[in-house]
């Protein structure tokens, strides 16, 4: 065309370019106290564009229609409402102006958006949209037409319109799809409507520009699915983003990386653990990309390194928790699947997964995974290569379930490093709690029963340190949950120890004191844990919260066991404590019948509890028959 190889035109070129490296590149530079400056001047610079281009193309028209004049004797009169039609026409002059309209307006649109003038943004948005709105398949049109309708799903989304957002949205995917069946060929970007002729953008940059623009609609329709929780179509959308961001290169590696731990999680969720494990390895693989972590050394002497340094730490910390998460319910999914109807390991069942495993698994891993990779072939290797380093198939015995637990506790060392007891107290001690639980799952597998209470033994010593040095007033939740656990992990350390001990013709006086240790110990914390609900007045709760109603309940109900569990033989103390014992279940009976709605909570403890309220009176009348009466 004339107008693209004018002086005037070649300006309003340069103009565009301005507009947008003040937008895109000064607007990071601007102030805080005037943060849209750079904004405000693209802005400017599109209006004089705006108007600058009526007036080229209003000359370009005159010049094609009389052209048209001279080879066919007559003109037709368009008025502007077909302005919009004639778009579709590369070499249409009405055609042109539109298209090139529609792309201020766009650039306007966003302009008003990321300046928080959302109103005016939307109206510049919706008008791009009309001026292009009867040919928005064409190669000219399509990038405009997914780009425009991209922002305003973002707008709506933000005015939280979730549906409103979800249906610009699909529309945005469906032309995609539809243009790829019908045309397929790199279709313009908007900036090749303002460059000199000959300057215009590669095919390979244009195919990468619009492939970027459809990656950011499903993107954003992988939030929208989340919020409207159709969590199957918000992890598949989110998957097939992240796999063509890595595949056109459009990512930033901590940020891809921590979006695909995330995605993980949602796998992990649905026992998808082979899923799960590929987005791990990829995440670990895509994280070292963003480099070496900087040493403190050189943290210190910069201000920049030692940002780079904190934020490099914390995001390969944050995917190592996903990895501990990953190994801990892969562990606990295969004990449910493994345990018999009072919590042990089924021995036939366990023979039974065995004979059927052998190929089931592998074929079913062979069928889903091509639909799951993520990689090229610089980072592919090295994801498989990690994958290799732990199993996605449940454990079904100890060492399979071992190699898993050594997965987890070597992230957990990593997690530890940065979310320190100094500084990250929350964190810190969530991944003890992970690692304690790490433990607790592995000894499930475990037989021998020695062995196992050393497990238990462990995760003692990991939490009982924190557990006396917490200060309550602060940490009231979390000092409650390790209360809890460190008396239900005593609670198991002693029912082995019965166990072991029922096996012996003969107890001797240190397995007793041992048994007696662990009964006393466990009963401390339930009580500590009972009287962090008291008032401040130190007044017990007539009604417990819902949160708190079943672990008080079995704190209670286990209390009694205890006492009724300890060994002595001396008769005045051991009636002591099956009196005890008895005050405890008294109590479960007693507020369940106070507060019939919490029955359900504690169903199994209430119904013993109710039952050990009629025979321990009996037991204690018959201890005290025994004491011969003093002369």
């Amino acid at each position: 065309m004339a107008a693209t190889q004018t002086a005037e035109w070649k300006a309003v070129c340069e103009k565009f370019r301005l507009a947008q490296e003040l937008s895109e590149v000064e607007s990071k530079k601007d102030p805080e106290n005037n943060p849209f400056r750079s904004k405000y001047k693209a802005r400017d610079l599109l209006k004089e564009i705006r108007c600058s281009l009526k007036k080229i193309e209003s000359e370009e028209e005159i010049e094609v229609s009389n052209e048209a004049d001279c080879e066919s004797g007559q003109m037709v009169d368009e008025g502007p409402e077909n302005d919009a039609g004639k778009a579709c026409a590369g070499d249409s002059p009405a055609g042109l102006r539109s298209a090139r309209i529609a792309v201020l307006e766009y650039y306007l649109g966003v302009n008003h958006v990321e300046t928080e003038e959302l109103a005016a943004g939307e109206q510049h948005l919706t008008t791009c949209m009309k001026l292009i709105d009867k040919c928005t398949t064409s190669r000219e049109n399509v990038t405009l037409y997914i780009q425009a309708r991209n922002q305003l799903g973002v707008l709506w989304a933000g005015r939280d319109e979730i549906e409103k957002a979800q249906g610009f949205l699909e529309i945005a995917e469906s032309m995609y799809l539809l243009y790829m069946k019908e045309d397929g060929q790199p279709p313009m970007d908007l900036e090749d409507f303002f460059v000199p002729e000959g300057e215009g953008l590669s095919q390979q940059e244009k195919t990468r520009r619009f492939e970027m623009a459809y990656t950011h609609t499903l993107y954003y329709l992988a939030q929208v699915y989340k919020n409207l929780q159709q969590y199957e179509r918000a992890g598949q959308y989110c998957h097939t983003t992240l796999q063509r961001q890595l595949e056109y290169k459009q990512f930033v590696p901590l940020e891809w990386a921590i979006n695909a731990a995330t995605l993980s999680q949602y796998y992990i969720n649905k026992t998808c653990f082979m899923e799960a494990r590929h987005c791990l390895a990829a995440a670990s693989v895509i994280a070292n990309l963003a480099g070496e972590i900087p040493s403190e050394a050189a943290a210190k002497e910069s201000e920049a390194e030692s940002e780079r340094r904190e934020e490099l730490l914390q995001k390969r910390a944050e995917i190592a928790r996903c990895w501990i998460k990953y190994c801990l319910n892969l562990l606990q999914d295969a004990k449910k699947l493994l345990e018999d109807n009072i919590g042990e390991l089924d021995l036939d069942r366990q023979d039974e997964l065995k004979r059927t495993r052998r190929n089931e698994e592998e074929d079913k891993e062979k069928g889903r995974k091509s639909a799951v990779l993520f990689g090229s072939s610089d980072t592919f290797d090295s994801i498989c290569s990690l994958e290799e380093k732990v199993s996605s198939v449940f454990p079904l015995d100890f060492d399979e379930a071992r190699a898993i637990f050594l997965v987890g506790q070597c992230y957990v060392a990593q997690a530890k490093e940065y979310f320190a007891m100094d500084g990250h107290v929350t964190d810190h001690i969530e991944i003890l709690q992970d690692h304690s639980a790490l433990f607790k799952v592995l000894a499930f597998f475990e037989l021998d029963l020695e062995r196992r209470c050393k497990m238990h033994k462990r995760r003692v010593d990991m939490m009982e340190p924190i557990c006396k040095d917490l200060k309550a007033q602060y940490y009231l939740l979390i000092c409650r949950q390790l209360q809890f656990e460190l008396a239900e992990t005593y609670y198991e350390m002693m029912d082995l120890k019965l166990a072991v001990a029922e096996r012996l013709d003969q107890v001797d006086v240190h397995t007793i004191k041992k048994f007696n240790h662990l009964c006393s110990s466990s009963m401390k914390y339930y009580q500590m844990f009972l009287d962090s609900l008291r008032s401040p007045e130190g007044k017990f709760p007539e009604k417990l919260e819902d949160d708190v109603l079943r672990p008080a309940l079995v704190a209670r109900f286990r209390i009694a066991r205890l006492q009724s569990k300890l060994m002595h033989s001396d008769i005045p103390t051991q009636l002591e404590n099956l009196t005890l014992s008895l005050e405890s279940y008294k109590f479960v009976v007693q507020y369940c019948e106070e507060h019939p709605e919490s029955r359900k909570a504690v169903e199994t403890e209430l119904e013993l509890s109710e039952e050990m309220v009629l025979l321990l009176p009996l037991k204690i009348n018959r201890i005290q028959s025994k004491i011969v009466p003093s002369t």
